[in-house]
């Protein structure tokens, strides 16, 4: 079940996928609300973190700033492979999207802006190809 260690080819071979839905980035006081099924929960001192779809925030009635698109790399990264964040980070960072990226036991998963999703897997395309 190791995952892939080897730079090129995980960016030759990350093929990106847009999630469908809108995810936003909120904070739970006291856990999580009913209703509300994280796709990414992280425990902070100031609180518990959850990155759940849109809808689901506001009929809990959660505060929230950042609308995302949600973009799964399909490929088996290793935990302790080195720089694919930073190569995607800074394919993103260079088309001047921002990126928030959670790296789960298979793959990684990037949260962009919501209006520029599609733009942020093309960008993720080009860097795959130009990596084959």
């Amino acid at each position: 079940m190791t995952g892939e260690t080897d730079l090129q080819t995980l960016l030759s071979g990350m093929r990106p996928e847009l999630n469908p839905g809108r995810y936003v980035f909120t904070m739970a006081e006291g856990g999580v609300p009913s209703g509300v099924t994280p796709v990414v929960t992280v425990a902070e001192h100031e609180g518990l973190t959850l990155v759940v779809p849109q809808a689901e925030a506001d009929a809990a009635g959660m505060a929230y700033d950042y609308v995302a698109g949600w973009i799964t790399l399909r490929v088996h990264s290793a935990l302790a492979s080195i720089g694919l964040t930073a190569a995607v980070s800074r394919a993103l960072a260079d088309a001047e999207l921002s990126c928030n990226v959670v790296a789960g036991f298979h793959h990684d998963h990037l949260f962009v802006p919501y209006e520029r999703a599609e733009e942020a897997v093309d960008v993720l395309r080009q860097l795959a190809r130009a990596s084959s």
